[in-house]
C-alpha cells in the first residue's frame, strides 16, 4: 500500500543525508523512545522524580528512582549539552535550574555574597572604623568655640556691672605719671542698698552719706614687682585747691590741715585723689571702692577666707571677737576684722590687718576653685561688680589686673606695708616726707622698694 521503498538489503539508511523522500526513522527522532518500556507519564507519588544530573563534562543521563533509565544511552535520547560558559569563559556545568542548596532569600554566599539579605534588602556595608583622629580634632574645636563663646558673653555681661562713676578728668593740677600703674583702693562705709537688718546684722550702723573706712595705694609694676601701701584715715594732710567734682567750681589752697578720709567726706573720691596726689607727688592711675555690703558679700560667695590671727581680741563697735589662731572668716566677721580701731593701740595696727585681709581674699577669688566653678564664680562678680565703684576709664582687664597684683602681695611676689610715719600732731598722723619721697621715686621707676613704714 505504502509508496515508500522497502530498505531491504540495501544496507541504506534514509534521512542520514540523503536525497530520498522517505523519512527519517523513528529512531533516530531526537524525544522519541524506542522499546517496548514506556516512558513515565508524570512524576513519581511523593513530589518531583529525581532529575538527570549532569557532570561537568560528558552530562551523561541519570536514572529514575526505580532505576528506569530515561532512555537508551545509545540512541542518544537525552542529547548531551554543551556546557554552559560564563562571559569570562570559565566552565561552570549544566545548570539545571533546581536548588543546589541555597536558602532562598539569603544569598549563597552569606551576607558578603552580594545577594539580598532574609528581609529581601540588600546586605548592609561593613561599618568603618571610627576616625579618632578626625574626632578629636573637631571635638577639641567644638570645645573651644564654646569657651571662647562663654568667655565673651561672661566679659561683657561683667563689664556692663562696673559702676564707672568717678571721673579723674576733674582732678585738677595732676603730678606727672611714672611705670606701671597706680590704683587708689578704697573701702567705704556706705550703706547703700543695705536693709535695716542688714546694718544690725553688720554693726555698720545707720549713719547718712559715706566716708572711707580705709585707704590704700597699690602699685602694679611694669615688671612684676607689686606694692601694697596703707594710708591710714587718721593720716595728716593739707587740702589743695580743687575743682568741686559737682559745682565745678574752683577752692583755693587755704593751707588747710585735717585727716585724709575728711578730704573723701567734704567733695568725693576726686578730692581724695587730689589731695594724695598732692601730698605725695604719686600720680594716680585709677580708683576703686566697695562699700560694706558688697565686701561681705564676696566673702559669702567664695565660702569664706581663712585667716591665721595672731592674737584674741574683741570691739564691741565693730562686733568683732575672735580667737587667736587660724580660722575661716565669713562675710560678717571679715567686716568685722577689718573695721576694728579700739581694739588697737593705734591705727597702724587696723591697716595691717586689711592688708593681710584683703590679700587673702584677693588669693581666695583667684584660685582655680572659684575661677573654674561657675556657681562660686558668677556670684563672687555679681556680688563684687554690683557695689564696685570705679573710674570711667577702668576696664574690666584692669579691675583683674588689680585683684591679681593683690593676689600676688599675698604670696609674697611685692611688698606691703604702710606709708612711713615720722610722728603724729594731736591724734593725727604726719607722714615722714623724706621717706615718702624716696618711696614715690621707687615707685615711678618700677625699682626695689627699700623704704620701711611704721
Amino acid at each position: 500500500m505504502s509508496d515508500w521503498p522497502d530498505d531491504q538489503g540495501g544496507g541504506r539508511r534514509y534521512g542520514r543525508g540523503s536525497a530520498d523522500a522517505q523519512p527519517d526513522g523513528a529512531r533516530v527522532m531526537r524525544h522519541v523512545q524506542r522499546g517496548s518500556t514506556p516512558r513515565p507519564a508524570g512524576p513519581p507519588p511523593g513530589g518531583v522524580p529525581p532529575q538527570p544530573a549532569y557532570d561537568d563534562e560528558y552530562g551523561e543521563p541519570q536514572q529514575y528512582g526505580n532505576g528506569q533509565p530515561y532512555g537508551d544511552a545509545r540512541d542518544d535520547v537525552f542529547e548531551p549539552r554543551t556546557p554552559r560558559q560564563d562571559p569570562y569563559g570559565q566552565n561552570q556545568g549544566y545548570d539545571s535550574g533546581y536548588n543546589t542548596g541555597q536558602v532562598y532569600g539569603q544569598p549563597s554566599g552569606g551576607n558578603n555574597g552580594g545577594g539580598r539579605g532574609g528581609d529581601g534588602q540588600l546586605p548592609r556595608a561593613p561599618r568603618p572604623a571610627p576616625n579618632w583622629r578626625k574626632r578629636i580634632k573637631w571635638g577639641a574645636i567644638t570645645l573651644v568655640s564654646v569657651l571662647v563663646v562663654t568667655s565673651v558673653i561672661t566679659y561683657f555681661w561683667a563689664d556692663s556691672k562696673l559702676k564707672r562713676e568717678v571721673d579723674l578728668s576733674k582732678v585738677i593740677e595732676r603730678p606727672e605719671g611714672g611705670a606701671g600703674t597706680n590704683y587708689l583702693i578704697v573701702g567705704s562705709d556706705s550703706r547703700e542698698g543695705m536693709s535695716t537688718e542688714e546694718k544690725k546684722k553688720l554693726h555698720t550702723g545707720s549713719a547718712e552719706g559715706k566716708r572711707t573706712d580705709s585707704m590704700m595705694i597699690l602699685h602694679v609694676a611694669d615688671d612684676g614687682g607689686n606694692t601694697m601701701v596703707s594710708l591710714p584715715r587718721d593720716s595728716n594732710v593739707t587740702i589743695p585747691s580743687f575743682k568741686g567734682a559737682e559745682s565745678g567750681k574752683l577752692y583755693p589752697n587755704q593751707g588747710r590741715q585735717t585727716k585724709l578720709n575728711a578730704a573723701y567726706a567734704e567733695d568725693g573720691p576726686e578730692l581724695l585723689v587730689r589731695t594724695v596726689e598732692y601730698n605725695t607727688g604719686l600720680k594716680i592711675d585709677h580708683y576703686a571702692e566697695i562699700g560694706f555690703g558688697g565686701f561681705a558679700k564676696i566673702v559669702d560667695s567664695v565660702g569664706g577666707v581663712e585667716m591665721d590671727i595672731p592674737k584674741a581680741f574683741k570691739d564691741k563697735k565693730s562686733g568683732a571677737d575672735f580667737q587667736a589662731g587660724k580660722q575661716t572668716l565669713n562675710g560678717e566677721e571679715a567686716l568685722a576684722f577689718v573695721r576694728t580701731r579700739y581694739a588697737f593701740s593705734s591705727d597702724l595696727d587696723r591697716t595691717k590687718n586689711q592688708q593681710k585681709f584683703l590679700s587673702a581674699l584677693a588669693n581666695q577669688v583667684a584660685t582655680p576653685g572659684t575661677i573654674m566653678n561657675p556657681f562660686k564664680l558668677y556670684p563672687t562678680m555679681g556680688a563684687g561688680l554690683d557695689t564696685l565703684v570705679v573710674d570711667k576709664d577702668m576696664g574690666l582687664t584692669d579691675v583683674a589686673s588689680m585683684f591679681w597684683a593683690m593676689k600676688g602681695v599675698s604670696g609674697g611676689d611685692g611688698t606691703s606695708m604702710n606709708m612711713p610715719i615720722s610722728g603724729s600732731v594731736g591724734n593725727n598722723l604726719v607722714w615722714d616726707k623724706a621717706k615718702v619721697k624716696t618711696l614715690v621715686k621707687e615707685l615711678n621707676n618700677d625699682e626695689k622698694v627699700t623704704v620701711s613704714g611704721s
